[in-house]
């Protein structure tokens, strides 16, 4: 069976590591890398990946590499494993999903790629560019194989934005994945002898609408078109104010940071203030991006309990052959059950067969 990943984030982030690598530890991307194009205890499982995340492919003597070796991955996973590599937007588009070879990866950003209310689509695809491509590569080849295909796609920023209580940058890459579902649903219509599965591992950010604003007893109402007006999210916003020049620093973040990023024309003097004092005292990232974000929020009147993740339900969709199977509440680890007893994978054998295979390899040290 062909495996693809098509995420948002770094290609080593958590969620595509869980699908494609064995490390003890999520922030062991290095580790992940060399196991995504071949170096796996039970050899190459991956067959296509699309992300960002070439900073972990790249030797420590390249400017942008993240990695704490001189090892070229890409080098080697193109001599020692036979991977096609696409690094540019260009590339992505100009190869044909029909008939190219696998093993195939595209990474379009050095870490994470952009949120979507960032993306600049000359430089970037969106994640259902890569999915649809996905699919069609997949498809193609698991026909010429003779072997199914399971394709893993993960909105990866969302969770990101709502760590950061983002609320527009939020919005714009949930719409972003629910245009993606919408691409997967028209290939399982098309092809009904497949399934599609659409949920999240958690819940983050405890996001509400209706936000007490004041010490009045609150309307019950939200503003979404405050959101329609943002135009760059907090995260990019906040580096943009972090690099701004000394001299006329008030009116550019009145006027680009403010006004034109986040489409705010009412900021009061406490904002600029705790704005301005950060320049001069703070530059802790995150706290100014939670500022930003805060700005929008309490106009669009949204809450947020945390900045972390919460125990809410989230939800679970299905469409396909099966999926019947799906309705209802379940607990996360139904989904996994489901997945295996559909690709009639027998997870005792290959754990048995991994663990031998790691403990000889650490009998070799």
């Amino acid at each position: 069976m062909l495996t693809g990943l098509v995420v948002t984030s770094r290609i080593t982030h958590a969620t595509p590591a869980a699908f494609s690598a064995h490390v003890a530890w999520r922030n062991e991307e290095n580790k992940i890398a060399e196991q995504q194009i071949g170096y796996n205890p039970l050899g190459r499982t991956v067959d296509l990946m699309f992300g960002g995340g070439i900073c972990e492919f790249l030797p420590n003597s390249t400017e942008s590499s993240c990695r704490q070796d001189s090892r070229d991955l890409l080098a080697e996973a193109k001599e020692h494993f036979g991977w096609t590599v696409k690094l540019s937007r260009d590339e992505f588009d100009a190869f044909n999903p029909n008939d190219v070879s696998l093993p195939l990866m595209a990474l379009f950003a050095p870490s994470h790629m952009d949120y979507e209310l960032d993306r600049d689509p000359i430089t970037q695809p969106s994640l259902k560019d890569m999915t649809e491509k996905a699919l069609i590569t997949l498809n193609a080849a698991s026909q010429k194989q003779g072997k199914g295909f399971f394709l893993m796609v993960e909105g990866s920023r969302i969770d990101m934005a709502s760590h950061s209580n983002d609320p527009a940058t939020h919005f714009y890459d949930i719409w972003e994945y629910q245009q993606t579902v919408n691409a997967v649903l028209k290939f399982v219509e098309d092809h009904p002898d497949t399934v599609l599965i659409s949920t999240s591992d958690h819940e983050t950010g405890g996001l509400t609408i209706g936000r007490q604003v004041t010490d009045e007893y609150p309307e019950y109402k939200w503003e979404p078109k405050v959101i329609s007006r943002v135009r760059n999210s907090s995260e990019v916003l906040a580096r943009a104010w972090d690099a701004a020049a000394q001299q006329d620093q008030v009116d550019y973040l009145i006027d680009e940071i403010i006004s034109k990023g986040l489409g705010i024309t009412d900021p009061s003097d406490k904002e600029i203030d705790r704005l301005v004092d950060w320049k001069k005292t703070s530059k802790d990232m995150l706290a100014l991006e939670y500022m930003l974000g805060d700005m929008v929020s309490r106009r669009a009147e949204i809450g947020w309990t945390t900045h972390g993740h919460t125990a809410v339900d989230v939800n679970l969709y299905a469409s396909g052959k099966g999926s019947e199977s799906l309705r209802g509440s379940h607990e996360n680890t139904d989904i996994n059950k489901f997945i295996v007893d559909y690709l009639d994978l027998d997870l005792d054998r290959i754990t048995e067969e991994l663990n031998k295979r790691i403990a000889l390899s650490l009998s070799q040290l």
